[in-house]
Order: C-alpha cells, then sequence, then structure tokens
C-alpha cells in the first residue's frame, strides 16, 4: 500500500496558507509553504536541533533555485507554476511547470540527524543545469526576523560550500559534482504571517555563495550540521515511515488515521535542545513554536506512543519528567535550550498521574511502576499538603484548589503581560476531575504493589462526594467551571467538564451523562473541535486573529481546540455506547482539513465562527494524538 495524498495548489485567498513539514526525530524540522519564499520566521530548509544553550536553530532559510535552459534562458523555480503537490509517506514532493519544462522536486530529512536533502529530476524539456544559491539568517528559534544577521563566511568544498558564522555550528551544503562558488550577498526578506501578527515583518538574510548543478549527473542537495547517513536517505525514510504505520493500532493502518499516525512520529523526538542523552525521549507540544510542555506531552502520550506501537519510547518520557519533579510537581515547560524547565502548572502533574495510569494498564510493566512510585508519592503528599502557587487540597472538602495572582495555572493559560485572559482560581473543574482520577490510581497501584491504598481510596471518596455536591446543577444541567473562586462560582459551560466523564476514573455521577453530554454537543462541537465557550456567552470571540492581544485574548474564550474531540469522544461513548457511529462521524468531519494549512496533520486550533478557520500552530501533538485515540475507541 503506499500512502499518498495529492493536493491541488490552487487555494482562494480566504484560505489559510498551506504548509508542509519534515521533522528529523530532534526537534528540527524543515518547513515551508507548498511554493514560494519564507512567510514565517520559522519557515526554512534546515531548522536544526542543536545541543544547550543553543537549542534549535534557524539556518537556511530560503534556497533560490534558477533553472537554466538549453536556449540560454532561465527562470527561478519559485516563479514556476506549481503544477501538482503530493505527500508520499508524508514526504513532501513538488511538479513545476514552466515553458515546456517539468521538474519533480522531493525533501527528505533524515531521522536522528540535522540534515535535510532535496533532489531534482527533470521529467520534460531541456534543461542545462540548475544553479543554487542558499540565503541564511542563522538565528535562535523563535527570535523576530529583524535581529541582526551573522557574520558569516564561507569557504568552497570539493563539492559545494562550508559555511562558518561565530556562535553557530558549520553548515556544509554539498551536491555531488557541483561548482561553488564563494559570492557573498545580502538582501532583506518580507514574511508576510510576521506582518498580520503584529511582529516585525522585514528580516536581513545573507548568501555565502552559490553551487552550480548538471541535473543529468548532478541533482541532490545536501544541507547539515552532522554527518549524513550512507546509503538512499528516501529509501530509508520511507522504510522506516512504513513500518510505523504496520506497528500501529489495527484501526489506524490505512487512511486519514495511517496519515495521523505519521504526523504523529514527528512530535516524539530525542530532545538534543535540551539532553545529549541518546536514550532520552520527550514530545514537542506543537510546530513550529512550542518545546517540551509538561501537560501536553502528559495528554498526548497514549495517542502518539501506546497506540502507535512505541510504548518503549513512553517509559523513557516519563522518567524523564519525573527527574525533574520539584515540589511535588513536574514541569510545565523546557525553554528552547535550557535544561531545566518552568512549573507554573496546576495540572500537569494530576496528567502525569494519567499518564502512568495509560502505560502501566497497556504494558502491564510492575517493575516500571515500582521505580516511579516514590516520585509518585512525594507528588500526592505535596498535593494533599500544598506545594507551590496555591495548589493544594482543600481540608475541608477534599477538593483541590489552585491559584496565584498573575499566573495562569490551568491549560486556559493565556496571559500577555500582566493580563491573565482566564484566571480560573478556587476549584477548577477539571482539575478536580484529575485529582479523583489520581488518587484512584494511586489506591490500585498500592494495591498491585502490595501496600495499602486506604487512605487513597478514603480521600477519592470524600473528594467524589464534595464535586458532585458543588459542581453539578440540575438548573443548568451541566457542570460549574470554578467553584469557591475569588468571587464566587463560575457557571461558565465550558468543555473542561468532559473530563469529569472521560478520564478512566470518571467522578461525575453516571445519572448526570445523558443530561450533559447532548448540552456541550449542541452549544460546543464543531467540525474540528470544541469550542472553549458557547456563542452566546458576552466574552465568546468568533476569531483567533490579530496581534498578541487580539489572538491570546481569543485563545479561551470560544476559539476552537482540536485536541477536545478526544475527551468529547470518550464521555459521549459513555453516556452513549451504542452511538459510535456518530462519534465516526464527528472524526471524519476532519477530514478536509488535512488539505489546508498543515498538510497531512491537524493544526492547533480554529476559528470559533464557520468556516473554522485554522490557526495557531500548524501541526499540534494533543490535536493529532487525540483524534488518533478517538478513532481507536471506535474499533470494533
Amino acid at each position: 500500500m503506499d500512502l499518498i495524498r495529492v493536493l491541488h495548489p490552487a487555494q482562494s485567498p480566504a484560505q489559510a496558507p498551506r504548509e508542509w513539514l519534515v521533522a528529523n526525530g530532534l526537534g528540527g524540522y524543515a518547513c515551508g509553504t507548498l511554493s514560494g519564499p519564507p512567510i514565517r520566521r520559522y519557515h526554512g530548509w534546515l531548522i536544526a536541533a542543536l545541543p544547550p544553550p543553543l537549542g534549535r536553530t534557524i539556518l537556511v532559510s530560503r534556497l533560490e533555485q534558477t533553472v537554466h535552459l538549453a536556449d540560454g534562458s532561465s527562470f527561478d523555480l519559485d516563479d514556476a507554476h506549481l503544477a501538482e503537490f503530493r505527500l508520499e509517506w508524508g514526504l513532501p514532493v513538488w511538479r513545476f511547470h514552466r515553458d515546456g519544462v517539468e521538474i519533480e522536486r522531493r525533501l527528505v530529512m533524515e531521522h536522528g540527524r540535522n540534515v535535510s536533502h532535496l533532489r531534482w529530476r527533470v521529467l520534460a524539456g531541456a534543461v542545462s543545469g540548475m544553479m543554487l544559491r542558499p540565503w541564511m539568517q542563522p538565528r535562535p528559534h523563535g527570535t523576530p526576523v529583524d535581529a541582526a544577521p551573522a557574520a558569516g563566511t564561507a569557504e568552497t568544498t570539493q563539492c559545494g560550500l562550508s559555511v562558518r558564522c561565530p556562535g553557530f555550528p558549520v553548515v556544509t551544503l554539498s551536491a555531488p559534482g557541483a561548482v561553488s562558488t564563494v559570492d557573498r550577498r545580502d538582501r532583506t526578506q518580507y514574511y508576510a504571517n510576521e506582518d498580520e501578527g503584529g511582529d516585525p515583518p522585514n528580516g536581513p538574510l545573507f548568501s555565502p555563495g552559490t553551487l552550480a548543478l548538471d541535473l543529468d549527473t548532478a541533482s541532490q542537495l545536501t544541507i547539515a550540521t552532522d554527518i549524513p547517513a550512507d546509503g538512499d536517505p528516501w529509501q530509508a525514510e520511507t522504510a522506516r515511515r512504513q513500518a510505523l504505520v504496520q506497528a500501529a493500532h489495527p484501526a489506524l493502518r490505512q487512511g486519514m488515521a495511517a496519515e495521523l499516525v505519521l504526523a504523529a512520529d514527528s512530535f516524539v523526538i530525542q530532545p538534543r535542545h535540551r539532553t545529549n542523552d541518546p536514550t532520552a525521549r520527550s514530545i514537542v507540544a506543537g510546530y513550529h513554536w512550542f518545546a517540551d510542555w509538561g501537560r501536553d506531552t502528559m495528554i498526548a502520550l497514549e495517542g502518539l506512543t501506546l497506540l502507535t506501537g512505541r510504548a518503549d519510547d513512553a517509559k523513557p518520557i516519563l522518567a524523564g519528567f519525573a527527574a525533574h519533579m520539584r515540589d511535588g510537581l513536574i514541569p510545565n515547560m523546557f525553554p528552547d535550550g535550557a535544561t531545566d524547565g518552568l512549573y507554573n502548572t496546576a495540572d500537569a502533574s494530576l496528567w502525569f498521574f494519567h499518564a502512568v495510569d495509560r502505560v502501566v494498564t497497556a504494558c502491564g510493566d510492575l517493575d516500571f511502576l515500582r521505580g516511579l512510585m516514590p516520585v509518585l508519592e512525594t507528588m500526592l503528599e505535596a498535593h494533599v499538603k500544598g506545594t507551590r502557587f496555591g495548589i493544594g487540597m482543600d481540608p475541608e472538602d477534599g477538593l483541590m484548589r489552585q491559584g496565584e495572582d498573575g499566573l495562569q495555572l490551568t491549560w486556559m493559560d493565556a496571559k500577555v503581560e500582566d493580563w491573565v485572559v482566564t484566571p480560573r482560581r478556587g476549584k477548577a473543574v477539571e482539575i478536580n476531575a484529575l485529582w479523583y482520577n489520581a488518587l484512584c490510581c494511586m489506591a490500585r497501584w498500592r494495591a498491585l504493589l502490595g501496600r495499602d491504598g486506604g487512605d487513597c481510596r478514603d480521600w477519592a471518596e470524600r473528594v467524589r462526594q464534595s464535586f458532585n455536591r458543588r459542581f453539578w446543577s440540575d438548573a443548568l444541567g451541566y457542570l460549574r467551571d470554578v467553584v469557591d473562586g475569588p468571587d464566587g462560582d463560575d457557571h461558565t459551560l465550558r468543555p473542561n467538564q468532559l473530563f469529569a466523564v472521560s478520564l478512566p476514573h470518571p467522578v461525575l455521577e453516571r445519572r448526570h451523562w445523558p443530561t450533559m453530554m447532548p448540552t456541550i454537543r449542541k452549544a460546543l462541537l464543531t467540525p474540528y473541535g470544541l469550542r472553549s465557550l458557547p456563542p452566546d456567552h458576552p466574552d465568546y470571540k468568533p476569531r483567533f486573529e490579530g496581534d498578541r492581544w487580539g489572538r491570546d485574548g481569543a485563545y479561551h474564550q470560544g476559539t476552537v481546540w482540536a485536541w477536545l474531540i478526544g475527551p468529547f469522544a470518550e464521555s459521549w461513548l459513555k453516556a452513549f455506547p451504542d452511538d459510535g457511529g456518530r462519534v465516526m462521524a464527528d472524526l471524519d468531519a476532519f477530514a478536509p482539513h488535512l488539505d489546508q494549512f498543515g498538510l497531512g496533520t491537524i493544526a492547533e486550533v480554529f476559528d470559533a465562527d464557520p468556516p473554522h478557520r485554522p490557526r495557531g500552530c500548524v501541526s499540534q501533538a494533543w490535536s493529532v494524538a487525540e483524534w488518533l485515540r478517538s478513532r481507536a475507541l471506535c474499533a470494533p
């Protein structure tokens, strides 16, 4: 079976630009739009994952490709007609037409190396050769495009160029049989996406020189900071990707699900941007700008690893975060290039309990559980006694409270300067669903290991009673979002209540499920996930757009989140076990999106109002993971 997605290049101006992305298993990647120059600060032919303190680094931003014809004329490949774009096993293939010439271009990255390969093939017409001119602006990942260019120097090699910039690794550009020339030039590049977001849109690039290729004898360019592997990189990477699909859950081995298994692979990395340990594993939360986040990692772990046959990757991911536990908390995130994390999160640690439960349930590895128990016990004790940021169990009712001025601690964590958009201080509904789940897991684990879990069972029962008494509203027909906050209880209808049903140990009484779920479906479900706020709420924002204030102000005030399809699907199936066909229809609704925005993958967020334009990251770990998990739930 060949896994090929063919796209028609034409699109209306109202659509978001469509972008391809290939990752290398280290957190590095290559990406861009279907054709043409970069439009984001993150676009380029090689974004390398480098050891601390550099982290991920933009190296080669643009590649000028001048095709010379037999009649002496020439054209830039970016200006040619893009007749077809397709993904073959997730790898991009372009087919260009111009002046009677047809050229195919392919790209692959080597897995585990900062190496990009491009290959051109003349399909029709008389071509005498191609001149390649790389354009560079070495800078740390995420740095604005107007950063001063590095003072790069270059020298010719036997088959290319070697470029040195102070503070950065040597970048080699090589093409067997090519004739290279050192010829420094400078230019200014306009980045349309930066302009749209209110950031500096113009940035300097420099070109160290050129490589002249005879497409009959030299048609492959390698851009690298690592030593390339021997052999055909396309053959090796295609075989690796085929094996990934075959190792996945049987329901995920064909069609859209198989494509998303390949998308899932891009997030599971050896985190070279913060450690040189080759056995370490982590999850990149989203491309382009996210690194590894604790919350996102724990939510996405099951879909990205366990359902794709990669349990051996799941265990070191959990062990890695456990090693960074502080005061009973795992990191909220690791900044790019940093070796330690930030801890401002109330839910990542509770999601850690859930992720451990998924691995232990799937693998039955009690030795692995036994090794983590000291960390889990410390985390439990810290949450009972209280830890940073006001996180701790209320001794009066057993519920978990959290909150501190100026901090955003739940997954609804947008903040602009001093403005916390949705502070949710108090006792948040999903935090307490996770707390109950964690207590039930600990009671079970202690029993499995021959220990007494009675106190955890007692606490869990107390939490269950308090939760149903305080959060459920018969008048509303759904759960309150926060109770005992600074301004009292928050009765807003939000998707956070889904976790009271979807988690393995649901805290909400079963009799309420058939009432709550249709209410959520009607108000929040869209073709691409769930709204974060219903349209009739006064704070509802129909579109996620504008500068940072506009975008973050809408982030959790209506904006659709694709990852929420997972808890919704599981909750719906629990409430209505015979309605799997309806859930399958909900998942199938995502199909057109794989031809939009991030090609062959699922975006982070979408506008709240139709047509639900994709926004945010073009490819998001938990969006992909939760779709895969939902599809597996629907399997016979």
